[in-house]
C-alpha cells in the first residue's frame, strides 16, 4: 500500500479557476519535472503551487524517508475559498460589488512503483 504525502495551501490570492489552469499542467508528472514546469510558467499562481510541491517533497523526504526521484504528483486540485466582497459605488446611486476570490490548493504525492 502506497502512502500519500499531503500538503495544503490555504487562501491563495488567485481564483480557483485560474489556479486550476496551473494545477492541470503538473497532474500525474514526476515531482522534479513538475517543479521545472512551474518554474517557467508565467501565471501568478505558478510560484505558490511550486512552493507547495517543494514543501510536500521535503515532507516526504524528512517524515517518510522517500527519495524525491521516486515521487510523482498523484492528485492536485484547487477549490474555492471564501470570497471577500468589496464595494464600489456606481452611477445613479447603484452599488457595484467586487468579488475578491481566493482558492485552496491541495497536493497529494505518491511513491512510484
Amino acid at each position: 500500500m502506497a502512502t500519500d504525502i499531503r500538503a495544503k495551501l490555504s487562501n491563495l490570492d488567485t481564483s480557483a479557476q485560474k489556479a486550476r489552469l496551473v494545477v492541470d499542467l503538473v497532474r500525474g508528472k514526476p515531482v522534479l519535472e513538475a517543479v521545472t514546469i512551474l518554474q517557467f510558467t508565467p501565471n501568478k499562481a505558478a510560484l505558490p503551487v511550486q512552493k507547495l510541491i517543494k514543501s510536500a517533497m521535503a515532507n516526504a523526504e524528512e517524515n517518510f524517508g522517500v527519495a524525491r526521484e521516486d515521487l510523482y504528483v498523484y492528485k492536485i486540485f484547487a477549490d474555492e475559498a471564501p470570497t471577500r466582497k468589496w464595494r464600489r459605488f456606481g452611477a445613479r446611486g447603484r452599488f457595484k460589488p467586487l468579488l475578491r476570490r481566493k482558492s485552496h490548493v491541495i497536493v497529494v504525492l505518491r511513491e512510484m512503483n
